[in-house]
């Protein structure tokens, strides 16, 4: 064995003080903690500044627009930005789109393209809900939109005011060589046991217990409806010698044959464009069975069961009044084809009766907006309404 020399004996003792040194510093520091583990934390929750929001009087919602929102071919919206003057863009955080607004107080949107049918426009709606800037607490509500609609209640051009939107998202379905001996079709209610019948059991769904937690029907203010149908029930819509052509070829459907005009009707949304005369029986079965026989189906779109679903969750959270939302729809084409004719040679094929529908959806909608801004004073704390007959 070596020897330990005087200078390496002292570097030894020396880095072993400075262990034990170390040591100490460490049980130290360990003992005053206790048992408790040392995590980092998490910087405090700051306060949102706060705003006062602008009272919002009158909001119009439409759904897509091609291209710009003026100066070109009109979709859902352009009427409404250029004739009323919607000059004033306001960008909102979370909505692909932004805001417009004119100097009497309406307010309109419609909804950024996301580029995929798998993003839906409820998502940027509620955005707009939660934008702090605006209060929406006496905002009245115009949800506009094209639509197909039944051939039994209204022609290419014609406008509903809804009672009532009603999804027909949420469902149960066989397929149609599936389903039970004397079924119509394979669509049928969650807790039911057979098409046109409602729930009678909650059946595990999700974990629900309650059977009204599985309806599909927004009811919306009816005597607000009926006043805006009362109206607009005069105001000329657009024709065309190409609608009417076209109307020619419903032959057995007196309602399909007549120019366009306005009425009432319900709304059906489904995420799913369907069509042909199969599915609109169900749709008829469908409105009707979900609004208790009071309702009539005539409008059906891709839309209305979204927004109204957002709805009735911001009117649960205190955002909206659900007494000041209407919806009007515009037909642009049928739900089914006509007599003689294919439904794979229909479907689809909207042609000029788009056109007819932004207008007249316009045209009617318009008078009901120009009324609320005019009689503000008066309708921002009392809700018109004529009772439905």
């Amino acid at each position: 064995m070596g020897r330990i020399t005087t200078s390496r004996l002292r570097a030894k003792l020396t880095l072993n003080g400075r262990r034990a040194a170390l040591c100490a510093v460490i049980a130290a520091a360990l003992a005053s903690a206790g048992a408790v583990t040392v995590q980092a934390q998490e910087p405090p929750v700051p306060t949102v500044p706060a705003v006062t929001p602008i009272p919002v009087k009158v909001m119009v919602i439409a759904n897509f627009e091609p291209g710009a929102d003026t100066g070109d071919a009109p979709g859902e919206f352009q009427l409404w930005a250029e004739r009323e003057h919607l000059d004033e863009v306001i960008p909102v955080h979370g909505a692909l789109h932004p805001l417009r607004r004119n100097k009497d107080g309406l307010y309109g949107m419609v909804w950024g393209d996301p580029h995929s049918l798998v993003a839906t426009p409820d998502v940027q709606l509620m955005a707009l809900l939660l934008d702090p800037r605006f209060d929406f607490s006496h905002t009245y509500w115009l949800f506009t939109g094209i639509s197909g609609a039944d051939p039994q209640a209204a022609s290419v051009g014609s406008v509903a005011w809804a009672r009532w939107v009603v999804s027909g998202d949420a469902l149960r379905e066989f397929a149609e060589n599936e389903t039970p001996k004397g079924w119509p079709y394979g669509l049928f209610a969650i807790g039911a046991k057979a098409p046109g019948q409602l729930p009678t059991a909650a059946d595990s769904f999700g974990g629900m217990t309650d059977i009204g937690s599985l309806g599909m029907a927004v009811p919306l203010n009816r005597n607000l409806a009926q006043w805006a149908y009362d109206l607009s029930k005069d105001v000329p819509l657009p024709d065309s010698p190409v609608l009417a052509a076209a109307r020619a070829r419903w032959k057995g459907y007196p309602a399909a044959q007549r120019p366009p005009f306005v009425m009432m009707g319900e709304t059906l949304g489904a995420l799913r464009y369907w069509h042909g005369a199969g599915r609109t029986q169900w749709a008829r079965d469908w409105v009707k069975m979900w609004t208790q026989g009071q309702g009539r189906f005539v409008m059906t779109n891709m839309e209305s069961q979204l927004m109204a679903g957002t709805m009735l969750a911001a009117a649960q959270a205190g955002l909206v009044d659900r007494r000041r939302v209407m919806v009007l729809r515009s037909a642009s084409n049928a739900s089914m084809p006509p007599p003689g004719q294919s439904p794979l040679d229909s479907v689809g094929d909207e042609g000029p009766g788009q056109v007819a529908a932004y207008e007249g959806n316009y045209r009617a909608g318009a008078v009901v907006v120009h009324r609320l801004l005019a009689d503000w004073a008066k309708v921002r704390d009392t809700v018109p309404g004529t009772p439905h007959p």
